[in-house]
């Protein structure tokens, strides 16, 4: 098979030198494969994508399918055509499983969603969607090469959504809507807890109970804090509140 293809490419590549263009019409699907992926390596990816596409509908049940099916994906991809890409690439995983090529359409499929992922500030569907294709990636694949950047890149996407929480608490506090404010840092907590936003969070909720004399409660956001937080920037702040905190409230439980 390897040798076959190495002649068709061989025999291809002359006659592409001779001519400016090819008919594909008399190509049978392998030799129409190659021109369509030759066309494809020379950055035409709208030529290559109407090829592509041509062999889908000309040899639905050939054996160069899926070949021709990620090949189209990529093309669209390329092209920026995202939302397209994404149709391509799921086209392939749910319709031919058995392909080589699902495990990098299943990769392909969570970058098109991560280039579709916005700025924080605005809807954050498409950053949420590149985080279940990407998880997706890492169950079904986990000792594929590309898990490692698929983690990667889950830990930026939810940087992104943690910070757009991070972001609405903090309007909230401004805003004098205090339970609401502590409950977006609960979640934040909670579910973002590996991002940077997480002690972020905890040490604001930490502040308002202060200021709000809520103390005890204050004083078990602190002792999480410096167990969960032991390296970030504001640990010394925070156990010298808690320490002086605990002094004043044993001050208190002694004079009464």
């Amino acid at each position: 098979m390897i040798i076959r293809t190495l002649i068709i490419s061989v025999i291809l590549f002359a006659f592409w030198a001779c001519s400016s263009s090819i008919d594909t019409i008399n190509l049978g699907p392998e030799e129409r494969l190659q021109y369509a992926i030759s066309l494809f390596e020379d950055e035409d990816f709208q030529e290559a994508a109407t090829e592509f596409e041509a062999l889908l509908l000309q040899y639905p049940g050939s054996v160069i399918v899926d070949d021709a099916q990620y090949y189209l994906g990529l093309c669209r991809f390329e092209r920026d055509e995202y939302i397209l890409a994404a149709y391509e690439f799921s086209k392939l995983i749910k319709n031919m499983p058995a392909s080589e090529f699902v495990s990098k359409s299943q990769f392909m499929l969570a970058e098109t969603f991560y280039e579709l992922s916005p700025n924080y500030n605005l809807d954050q569907k498409y950053t949420k969607k590149a985080i279940e294709e990407y998880q997706a990636f890492i169950d079904f694949f986990p000792l594929n090469e590309k898990v490692s950047e698929a983690e990667q890149k889950i830990g930026e996407l939810n940087d992104k959504l943690a910070q757009k929480e991070y972001d609405t608490a903090v309007i909230y506090e401004k805003m004098d809507y205090y339970t609401a404010a502590m409950k977006y840092y609960d979640g934040i907590v909670e579910l973002y807890h590996d991002t940077k936003y997480a002690p972020q969070a905890m040490y604001r909720k930490i502040q308002l109970l202060m200021e709000r004399e809520r103390e005890d409660e204050a004083l078990a956001e602190m002792k999480k804090f410096i167990k969960q937080y032991p390296e970030d920037e504001n640990f010394n702040k925070v156990e010298e509140l808690k320490n002086s905190l605990e002094s004043k409230l044993r001050g208190s439980f002694s004079s009464n």
